[in-house]
């Protein structure tokens, strides 16, 4: 698994858990809605820019995004 799939399923399961929607979680970093979706998705790269917007708004550390679960290894 690439970091843009552990970062596409570390995002969505942190949204979830924050009881965020998408569009709420896009609105907060200033991202667009299907921009977001498509991270999500991993069908595209977030920037190191965009990663650090999405996590001041979710309120977590970067790599909380990009750990690799020991399940995943």
């Amino acid at each position: 698994m690439d970091l843009k799939e552990v970062m596409a399923i570390n995002l969505r399961r942190i949204r979830h858990a924050k009881k965020m929607t998408q569009e709420e979680l896009a609105h907060r970093a200033g991202l667009s809605t299907r921009y977001l979706g498509k991270i999500e998705r991993a069908r595209v790269s977030a920037t190191v820019t965009v990663l650090g917007r999405i996590c001041d708004a979710l309120g977590v550390e970067p790599v909380e995004l990009l750990a690799r679960s020991q399940q995943a290894s």
